[in-house]
């Protein structure tokens, strides 16, 4: 043991019990206090984070959705090849139909780029891959089938691959279904890290608010064997239940950012449970604390 730790114990074992008492009472306060402290601050940034988790999820589902009407829509450009009827009708209401969807999906989805300005230019070119392939389809009845083709080709094209390894596929080099399955890769990477972002990350949180908790639980035991040992009497049970709901707070906190997101119902309560706590560990303490409490002469 340094010196410093033994010179604190020898204080320690000086000072009266109700001296002792005090200081742990305060302890415990000051552990309740910085629990609602990690609280509003975590329950903001998480927050903020986990609406942004939820708008890329959302983006994500829109992309998806995407690629189900482009899948539709090439079977729709199919289906009018297949007719022989695409100087007649064009592509088709069916095609116009599916692609107009497309754009309003990528649209939407574009609003909740995780992947900043890489993103944002991936979305501008798959829309404009999109508007390419609507105006050629609807060239076909002025110039020809050719058109047709040219628009089925934008759909449908597969991705290039690198010249050394045929297995490396190189995004954004194929058609437009499977330039929405690339966006989709690259949003769902960077939703991943988006929730290990620092609010969201568990290797924080858990360190961050259970350590007061911790603390806590040492200071009712603390506080338990000097009423024992000085006052003969066992510890309040009001202590146990404020080192309780401290505690439920803080794994309550954990576990609802932990999946990024958060119900507001339940989050609303935590610093009323806090409140009381306070409370708790305050009366918890003023019984033994009373019993020295002598009147002035």
């Amino acid at each position: 043991m340094s010196a410093g730790w033994r010179a604190l114990w020898t204080r320690l074992r000086a000072s009266h019990p109700s001296v002792v008492l005090r200081w742990l009472r305060a302890g415990m306060l000051g552990m309740v206090a910085l629990t609602a402290l990690l609280y509003v601050v975590v329950a903001n940034r998480a927050g903020d984070q986990a609406d942004a988790v939820g708008r890329t999820d959302e983006a994500i589902e829109d992309i998806v959705a995407a690629q189900r009407y482009a899948d539709r829509a090439r079977d729709a450009l199919n289906a009018a090849i297949s007719a022989d009827a695409e100087n007649l009708i064009g592509p088709g209401s069916d095609f116009a139909n599916r692609t107009t969807q497309v754009s309003i999906l990528l649209t939407s989805a574009a609003e909740g780029n995780a992947d900043k300005d890489e993103g944002l230019r991936d979305f501008q070119f798959v829309q404009g891959q999109l508007s390419t392939c609507m105006q050629l389809a609807n060239r076909v009845v002025s110039e020809g089938p050719k058109c047709m083709s040219a628009a089925h080709a934008v759909v449908t094209d597969r991705t290039a691959s690198t010249a050394k390894d045929r297995e490396v596929r190189v995004q954004f080099t194929g058609g437009l279904i499977q330039s929405l399955h690339d966006l989709e890769v690259n949003e769902a990477r960077a939703l991943a890290r988006q929730r290990e972002a620092r609010w969201l990350n568990p290797h924080l949180l858990w360190p961050l608010l259970t350590v007061p908790a911790a603390v806590m639980l040492l200071l009712v035991w603390a506080t338990g064997y000097v009423v024992a040992r000085h006052f003969r009497q066992y510890p309040s049970p009001a202590l146990v239940l404020a080192l309780l709901l401290t505690a439920s707070v803080a794994v309550t906190t954990c576990l609802r950012c932990r999946d990024g997101g958060a119900d507001g119902g339940v989050m609303a309560i935590m610093l009323p449970l806090l409140a009381v706590a306070g409370a708790l560990t305050y009366l918890g303490f003023k019984p033994r604390l009373a019993e020295y409490r002598f009147p002035r002469p």
